[in-house]
């Protein structure tokens, strides 16, 4: 590396790819050392750990700035502002001409070098000037109406990035104007740039995928992108092989090679002879879907070949590129950019309605665009969609998705009978893959499928030609439909065989056992099963055989924590099985017990109470008290009222069931330790923490016994006992149990189910109290955030999550945001849980806190007496949220200068903390500290020293810390 050397990353936008490897080319050529992201990162590696390494190192950002660069939504954003934070130096270099408003004003007072107009000559020498600054000439300038001179070309042109602005459209070009509504597929452009580019895969490509993914609009774009990399760019319809030697004289023709009386065979062969030796050529050869007919007429040299196709199968012939439906970001952007005014949310639901298929978006467009409402449009890609994906003017694309459709499985019908049945088959099954393996199984039973059971060969034989028409993927282990798809074709066929088809379905579906659907070592295949067993469209609850089936599932979309999903399935099941069973049957109990469950967990406490309350008094009254179901449904009940509001009866229900748990089933019953670890909860709420933290270790050492140390419910044991530990005190103690269970439930649970969100949730609060308040913070965020995105904002978990954070931004002094999160909290608990929950009055006592440390004591006052009537009135003056606030309530009237009422407070309320948690608790800690403050203050100095004295208590500053 010489001393003149430089290090530059190039930041640029996907479209103006050319340009970044022109630039890049040729600052490589002046000896200076380059990033480019397409050039020095794979497909797969850790983008922004890339981008972040690079900018780290590099001597300047080269920047291209486009109209492109500058949308919304784009990595340049933060390219170019890590560079201006880092106060790195920054390159400008103009592509196009761009209004000064379009750019950001940080940026717009940087001058920047115009590479847009010139040609190559005059780009380079205004890139090296912009690299290596200007220069006073040593000799005249040339006379400014002298003509540019035309560079020769060099030897290497036929290697190097031309320059994009110069290159304009091949002479030999006969595709089609570009789609103006086409967007997206950045990645998929990049990777097909990339393929054609690298020496070690072929030179053909092939884009594969069903029909109306936008194999052939990814291939317009990347022609008119790239095309001026080339001097010729052929378009040739493929579809029939036949005539590919027909469509090759053509362009010998155009090329002056061909000769008039030799026929097309001589003609198209003496092309692929000129292409062998000819540089700069690219062939694509559209809805290509025979290999075998493709390959003998492919060129060799030089050039790319790109060929786009339903067919999955070109092992051997080209590197084949798989392509999906549009991700939901480029969708909602296809969307916005057809639709005008429609707003994110809604392209959202569209987009998810349609399955992101592109044709289908393009169709939703052209006819939401002509006038009808979103809503009735997504109403009818329910109820008529057939019919509705009929309509709609679909630019760059031959036919509607339904008339693609019916095309497809025509020509299917004809040649082979046993895949279309196998796809009407697959039509009736969720938008899921398929296990090929449940089919298999099951092919004995298929009444709608032809042919011979006892064929070893199905369903192989009849999945090949579903992926060689792109009305499928397939793989090794399952094949999949899209959605629209399968709804055009269940509109398409009759009620008799749609009735033998649901029967069909139900017999594949009810010969899958998962497993237990509470461990989690099972839930990849229940999510399967799942996902087919909550179809709409499959009918399956009147169907006597799978409603245990149904059942399991339901439990395992608790358990795996997909409140949402296990409601929507409880709510029809429960619907239709009142109606056909009765409500006092066992199965619609067992469904009403789990839809109470569901509501529950999706944060409605009161909706969840009547569902559980009418199941436990129709199985006392038809199963008697000692039931296992009965019992569910008194630890059910048990359970909410607990969430709703901790009380001696709750504490009296669990105690019964436990008693009863342990008789019937015996003491290491997984129900019985269910029972165990929620009574040890109810008495650390009731303030008796040595006992529940006996009870906790107690079931914890049984549940790890019998179900393992990896169980959720042993995890919830362990979580448990951390939190008693948490309140006895026991800081790093807790903190330790807690940093292993959040692990645990990681790896077991996910990162996002609502027990391991709990366990980061206390961790922060570990962290919180023990000074650790920025760890705490970016903990309480990232909860935050995922309870947001996973439960709602109005979850009583989520809110949960604001009230934690709203405490540590307190501590960490961000008083306003700490006051308005405690304020915006408050509001929503008194909404969702009501005045008097023990949350709401948390919320309330914290929020006073916060008020009293930003001067308004007068208002932190009237918060806290309200909250501690409360408290007192509705759980009691010993229970240890009740102190807590008693002591808030005391230093504020501290702050109002009330001495006397302040230190009777004070006194009590120590009193009630010696006598339940002990004098070395943190909570009497504080207390008797805040008291011998008030007792100085009021010249009683020698009583708070001996107070000081006896208890021994850690220095804290007074009446400055919220919790």
């Amino acid at each position: 590396m010489t001393e003149s050397t430089q290090r530059f990353f190039i930041s640029y936008a996907g479209p103006d790819r050319p340009w970044a490897e022109w630039v890049g080319w040729h600052l490589e050529r002046a000896g200076h050392e380059v990033t480019l992201d397409v050039w020095d990162w794979r497909t797969g590696d850790d983008f922004v750990r890339h981008m972040d390494n690079a900018l780290g190192t590099v001597d300047a950002v080269v920047a291209l700035f486009s109209k492109s660069y500058f949308e919304p939504g784009r990595w340049t954003e933060e390219e170019w502002a890590a560079t201006v934070a880092r106060r790195d130096r920054i390159i400008p270099l103009a592509l196009e001409p761009i209004a000064t408003d379009d750019v950001p004003p940080i940026l717009a007072r940087r001058l920047r070098k115009d590479l847009h107009g010139l040609d190559k000559t005059a780009a380079l020498a205004a890139l090296r000037e912009a690299i290596d600054g200007g220069a006073r000439p040593t000799s005249s300038p040339a006379f400014p109406g002298t003509p540019a001179s035309v560079e020769p070309a060099s030897a290497s042109d036929d290697t190097q990035p031309r320059l994009p602005s110069s290159a304009g459209r091949p002479d030999v070009w006969n595709v089609r104007r570009r789609n103006p509504d086409f967007s997206g597929r950045e990645a998929e452009l990049t990777r097909l740039r990339e393929g054609l580019l690298d020496p070690r895969q072929s030179l053909v490509q092939v884009l594969h995928g069903m029909g109306g993914i936008g194999k052939t609009q990814i291939a317009l774009a990347y022609a008119h992108r790239f095309g001026g990399q080339y001097d010729l760019v052929w378009w040739i319809d493929a579809e029939q092989a036949d005539q590919l030697p027909v469509h090759y004289t053509e362009l010998a023709d155009r090329l002056g090679i061909a000769k008039p009386d030799a026929g097309s065979e001589h003609n198209a062969r003496a092309l692929l002879q000129h292409l062998r030796d000819r540089q700069r050529w690219l062939l694509i050869l559209d809805n290509a879907e025979d290999p075998g007919q493709i390959e003998p007429w492919l060129p060799e040299g030089p050039g790319h070949v790109l060929i786009t196709s339903r067919n999955p199968d070109w092992q051997g012939v080209a590197h084949q590129t798989g392509l999906d439906v549009f991700t939901r970001s480029d969708a909602v952007a296809y969307l916005e950019l057809r639709i005008p005014g429609i707003a994110p949310d809604q392209a959202d639901a569209l987009a998810k309605d349609l399955g992101d298929l592109p044709l289908a978006l393009a169709q939703a467009a052209g006819v939401v665009g002509s006038g009808m409402t979103l809503d009735r449009y997504r109403r009818l890609v329910t109820t008529s969609t057939a019919r509705i994906l009929e309509e709609g003017e679909a630019p760059g694309y031959p036919a509607t998705l339904a008339a693609s459709v019916d095309i497809a499985t025509d020509r299917l019908g004809d040649d082979h009978p046993d895949a279309l049945a196998l796809l009407r088959l697959g039509a009736f099954f969720g938008p899921e893959p398929i296990p090929t393996s449940w089919l298999e199984e099951a092919r004995p039973r298929l009444s709608t499928i032809p042919g011979d059971p006892d064929d070893l060969m199905w369903p192989h034989t009849a999945l090949q030609p579903l992926s060689r028409y792109g009305l499928a993927r397939v793989d090794h282990e399952a094949f999949q439909i899209h959605r629209l798809t399968q709804a055009v074709l269940r509109d398409q066929t009759d009620a008799e065989q749609v009735r033998m088809i649901c029967g069909d379905v139900a017999s594949v579906l009810g010969d899958v056992d998962p497993g237990d659907p509470e461990n989690p070592d099972t839930w990849l295949g229940w999510a399967a099963l799942a996902s087919h067993l909550t179809a709409q469209h499959a009918l399956l609850s009147d169907r006597p055989e799978l409603r245990v089936l149904l059942l399991r599932a339901v439990l395992f979309l608790i358990r795996s924590g997909q409140p949402q999903s296990a409601h929507g399935l409880t709510t029809s099941l429960r619907r239709s099985w009142v109606s056909e069973l009765g409500e006092e049957h066992p199965h619609t109990l067992t469904c009403t017990q789990y839809l109470g469950h569901a509501t529950s967990d999706l944060g409605d406490l009161k909706g969840a109470l009547p569902l559980i309350q009418d199941t436990f008094a129709r199985r006392q009254r038809t199963l008697g008290d000692d039931h296992p179901d009965t019992l569910h449904s008194a630890n059910d009940l048990a359970v909410i009222l607990d969430s709703i509001s901790v009380n001696t009866e709750v504490h009296l229900m669990h105690e019964d069931t436990l008693t009863r748990r342990r008789r019937v089933l015996g003491d290491d019953h997984p129900d019985t330790l269910s029972s165990a670890h929620n009574l040890a909860a109810v008495l650390r709420a009731l303030g008796e923490l040595d006992e529940a933290r006996r009870m906790h270790e107690d079931t914890l050492t049984r549940q790890r016994r019998v179900l393992g140390d990896d169980h959720p419910d042993t995890l919830g044991s362990a979580y448990g006992l951390g939190t008693a530990l948490h309140d006895l005190g026991n800081l790093d103690e807790a903190r330790r149990m807690h940093e292993d269970t959040l692990t645990r439930r990681r790896r077991v649970l996910g990162d996002d189910h609502p027990d391991t969100l709990h366990s980061a949730h206390i961790l922060a609060a570990a962290l919180h109290h023990l000074g650790n308040l920025d760890e705490a913070r970016r903990m309480h965020e990232d909860t935050l955030t995922r309870r947001r995105r996973v439960l709602g904002d109005d979850h009583p978990d989520t809110l949960g999550s604001t009230h934690g954070l709203g405490v540590t931004l307190h501590n960490l002094g961000n008083l306003d945001e700490s006051r308005h999160m405690h304020e915006d909290t408050l509001t929503r608990r008194r909404r969702v849980l009501g005045d008097d929950h023990p949350d709401t009055l948390q919320s309330a006592h914290n929020l006073g806190i916060t008020l009293r440390v930003l001067g308004k004591p007068d208002e932190a006052c009237r918060l806290h007496e309200d909250a501690l009537a409360r408290m007192q009135r509705t759980f009691g003056t010993d229970r240890p949220e009740t102190l807590k606030v008693a002591h808030s309530l005391a230093v504020t009237l501290y702050a109002l200068r009330r001495h006397p009422e302040a230190i009777r407070l004070l006194e009590e309320t120590r009193g009630h903390l010696r006598r339940t948690l002990g004098d070395q608790h943190r909570d009497t800690v504080q207390v008797t500290a805040s008291l011998a403050t008030v007792l100085t203050e009021t010249g009683q100095r020698f009583k708070a020293q001996r107070l000081l004295a006896q208890q021994k208590p850690k220095k804290r500053r007074f009446g400055k810390k919220s919790r």
